[in-house]
């Protein structure tokens, strides 16, 4: 054993760094036999390998560089994944329960402190803002089972922000007050400072990330601007006197409505976070932990359990009154003080700022008993936060399943079909297709390249294999499954027509025909075939920018569209994609048609920030071209002939998109028309094709041609 010993505590850092990781892998799951969360699992296991347990590592720089690191994940996922909507309309509620949850505990902790342990005025206050502020320590688990934008966590993540700040403000009050030289121009110059942090932020951060997305699509590049974002607010919140986490979270904000939830970007963050940045800080927590300290005597053991008692009695009770102040059930109170309770690293750092302050020569604010004692109170709030976040988020997923199942029909055949040529356009086509599809359902894609059967069709088929290749990448990095095929047609059309019925799906997302020649026809070769002869639901695009750029979609609704049988498939795909794009989404319509999509979105996508236009007549399309900017989706529902929606005016739509949308990001919408109903039905009394245009128009312009001239 003696030989054995003195190979530990492991000092390289290839062998710390396995080590890591084998707790990363095993924790998860021996914590799963034995029915704890994983964090726990974490904690503990830091606890048993550092040296104040079996000291089997020593905890290097890496621990205090990954784990800041960490820290830093935790806090700009927080801000990355809140619902920016649901925070504008409560944010009453958030500063509400911000107050709440920092002054409870902060006043309580300081009168328990002062009378009960004797401490002096400044060490008692220094505890309560310890106790004030929290770490989302547990919002892992609220990534796992998908309620990051659940009210209870948007207000548990905002209210802790709101409490943190508070304590730091307050912190680097007291710790001005024991510096020497401290001038009275020292709270002006430090809220100047933060002032310039904040608008500074808000306005550069938005610009140059905008800037950098039009330009350069490449995963790895993105992912690291992201994080230079992150790491540079914190840097720069350190710089004002602020914690470097604050800045994370408040970087997280900014870039909120930039990168969709659904998007690739967004699963490459959370999976390298959780993967490793959140267990390396997990596990450096627990090293910090001393357990045997709670057994050096009553006195320890009494200093502990007043500090956990009062602190998390604080939370709790700030907790539980805002839930019944704000009418939410009991889960999400549950949830609230889950969230709000737990303190690690954080409490360390604002502990450590009060060993550097001398009270008298050779004395300081905190001694080693309060330190133990603030140590263990880590150990206990992580394990009484994990628990209870655990179980509430249990019982909220509970009550919206049953919630759901009298929703959702059983029966929805939503199932989209990629038709792709183009490899400049096919990544953002599946993009769109990842951010307007049910993700309750978790249904697979279907991606098609139709080749021509001709000379060439050889090589086209290794392109198309190759572009299909892309996209199945593409859409795994977001965890979605991609069925592709490559098919041999001599009729493009009839190829796209075929794959659709065969593979059962519900709807085609496909690009803009990309025009080679001096005046081709507007919908290209075999789009007006298809939809012609497809009576399913048919988005067309142009993209002039990526879609996480864009600040606003516009809608333009032709009358008596809501008569269609298509009409709530279309509505319900832009809703989902103004609410995963964060932006706002504007309908031009009648008042008719209007009152029905306000009444569909208010019931299904209260999130969503619509807003109505009322538009007399199609004709006033034109006019709407100078208020669409480049920063816009203009999207227009359309309807094939002889549909109850239809209008003469949209045989002008060609030729009118090509002279006022030029350059704009456009959709194309053509709705469902038959339901469910097989798309081989014929009938004499329905025509099979249809031009594109009419003999009657063509000689309607040129005698308007004539006549100007």
């Amino acid at each position: 054993m003696t030989i054995l010993a003195s190979y530990f505590p492991i000092t390289d850092p290839t062998l710390i760094f396995f080590v890591v990781l084998l707790i990363i892998l095993l924790a998860p799951i021996v914590m799963s036999k034995l029915r704890i969360p994983h964090i726990i699992g974490m904690v503990l296991a830091g606890i048993a390998i550092g040296q104040y347990g079996f000291d089997i590592l020593e905890r290097d720089n890496s621990f205090e560089l990954f784990g800041r690191v960490g820290l830093y994940y935790i806090m700009f996922l927080a801000g990355l994944e809140m619902d920016m909507e649901g925070v504008k309309k409560h944010s009453r509620r958030f500063i509400i329960f911000g107050l709440l949850t920092c002054l409870v505990p902060l006043i309580l902790t300081y009168v328990m402190a002062k009378t009960i342990l004797g401490y002096s005025h400044p060490a008692s206050f220094l505890l309560g803002c310890i106790m004030a502020s929290n770490t989302l320590i547990a919002y892992p688990i609220i990534g796992r089972y998908g309620l990051q934008r659940h009210t209870s966590v948007s207000l548990s993540v905002g209210s802790s922000m709101i409490s943190l700040f508070m304590a730091l403000v307050m912190l680097a009050a007291l710790s001005g007050a024991f510096t020497e030289g401290t001038n009275w121009y020292f709270w002006p110059l430090f809220i100047l400072k933060f002032a310039a942090f904040c608008t500074g932020s808000l306005l550069f951060i938005p610009k140059l990330t905008r800037y950098f997305l039009r330009r350069y699509s490449d995963a790895v590049m993105q992912y690291i601007f992201v994080l230079g974002i992150m790491f540079l607010s914190a840097a720069l919140t350190s710089l004002i006197g602020i914690e470097g986490i604050f800045g994370a979270f408040f970087s997280g904000l900014i870039l909120n409505r930039y990168i969709p939830h659904v998007s690739p970007l967004m699963n490459r963050i959370e999976f390298i976070g959780n993967a490793l940045f959140i267990p390396y800080f997990l596990i450096g927590v627990g090293m910090l932990i001393n357990v045997r300290t709670i057994f050096s005597g009553l006195d320890m053991v009494w200093i502990v359990f007043l500090i956990v008692f009062f602190g998390t009695f604080g939370k709790a009770l700030a907790a539980y009154f805002s839930s019944l102040l704000f009418r939410l059930s009991k889960a999400d109170g549950h949830m609230m003080f889950g969230l709000t309770s737990a303190h690690a690293a954080g409490a360390i750092a604002m502990v450590m700022v009060g060993m550097r302050l001398e009270v008298a020569p050779g004395e300081y604010l905190i001694n080693d008993i309060m330190l133990n004692g603030v140590v263990m109170m880590i150990l206990f709030t992580c394990v009484i936060s994990t628990l209870m976040t655990e179980h509430a988020a249990q019982q909220i997923i509970i009550q919206e399943k049953a919630h759901l199942q009298a929703e959702t029909p059983k029966d929805d055949d939503e199932k989209i079909l990629l038709c792709v040529k183009y490899p400049e356009i096919a990544p953002q086509l599946l993009n769109l297709a990842l951010l307007t599809r049910n993700q309750r359902l978790d249904r697979e894609l279907v991606a098609l390249n139709v080749v021509y059967d001709g000379q060439n069709s050889n090589l086209a088929r290794e392109q198309g294999l190759r572009l299909l290749e892309q996209l199945q990448q593409q859409a795994s990095a977001s965890e979605v499954k991609v069925q592709t095929q490559v098919r041999l047609a001599t009729n493009i059309a009839n190829g796209i027509k075929h794959a659709f019925r065969e593979f059962a799906c519900s709807e085609i997302i496909m690009g803009m025909h990309v025009h080679t020649d001096i005046s081709p026809r507007f919908w290209g070769e075999f789009i007006q075939s298809l939809y012609n002869g497809l009576n399913r639901q048919i988005i067309l695009m142009r993209f002039v920018q990526p879609m996480p750029t864009l600040r606003r979609i516009r809608v333009v609704v032709p009358s008596r569209a809501e008569f269609e049988p298509g009409f709530h498939r279309w509505l319900e795909r832009l809703s989902r994609l103004a609410e995963q794009l964060d932006c706002r989404i504007q309908f031009h319509g009648r008042n008719e048609s209007l009152v029905l999509i306000a009444e569909y979105i208010n019931n299904r996508h209260a999130s969503v920030r619509a807003e109505y236009t009322s538009m007399g007549h199609w004709n006033e399309l034109p006019q709407l071209a100078s208020q669409v900017a480049e920063d816009h989706l203009f999207v227009i529902i359309t309807a094939r002939k002889g549909t109850i929606s239809y209008k003469n005016a949209l045989e002008r739509l060609p030729d009118e998109l090509q002279e006022y949308f030029s350059g704009k990001n456009l959709m194309i919408v053509f709705p469902d028309q038959f339901g469910v109903q097989k798309e081989d039905r014929m009938s004499f009394t329905e025509a099979q094709h249809h031009e594109e245009k009419s003999i009657y128009d063509t000689i309607l312009r040129w005698l308007h041609k004539e006549i100007r001239n």
